[in-house]
């Protein structure tokens, strides 16, 4: 598995290598030994799948609040999509910045997202399907998110947004003065 680090350092980048042979293709997706210097002493706690109807329609931006915050793995099995971690960790160096990266079948890439950012995704092509590793359990109460056309971020989504839920539309914006969250 390669791994590489993005603009936001602690977002990491995974690029699974496949086995091929004329019956197909065997590809491991995790492997706590290969990732233990990105996981530490964590364990997979979860893991989530969702599929997302149509090209446009965005999910996200979602976090888990401390003590219940969560480090993701993401990957896509099917379909393409625009996955972005926006840093909300108050002390950190990127806070408020955001870093995202085309995941899809084809390229296998898998995003390591860590506690203290929020992560939302716009589907590229219909039927996008993803696969979340999650560290910690789905806290209700923990939950937190963000708008996903929060002015200070201006993020530039590649498709015009649709088809958010009521949930996500109804995510705060960041205001000035956010202080932002403690990983």
């Amino acid at each position: 598995m390669k791994l590489k680090t993005s603009a936001i350092p602690d977002v990491v980048v995974l690029t699974p290598k496949p086995f091929e042979d004329h019956r197909g293709s065997f590809t491991k997706l995790f492997g706590f030994p290969e990732l233990h210097a990105i996981m530490g002493s964590r364990t997979i706690r979860q893991v989530n799948r969702s599929i997302t109807k149509e090209r446009g329609m965005i999910r996200g931006l979602h976090y888990q609040n401390p003590p219940f915050a969560e480090m993701k793995i993401v990957s896509c099995l099917r379909g393409k999509v625009w996955d972005l971690a926006l840093d909300l960790r108050k002390d950190s160096e990127t806070f408020l910045q955001w870093t995202a990266f085309e995941l899809s079948a084809e390229n296998r890439r898998m995003i390591v997202i860590p506690e203290g950012f929020a992560h939302g995704f716009q589907a590229l092509e219909p039927e996008s399907e993803l696969l979340y590793f999650c560290t910690a359990d789905y806290v209700p109460a923990a939950e937190g998110g963000v708008r996903f056309d929060s002015p200070p971020m201006n993020i530039p989504w590649p498709l015009k947004p649709q088809g958010l839920s009521e949930r996500d539309l109804a995510m705060p914006e960041i205001a000035t003065g956010f202080k932002g969250i403690t990983s």
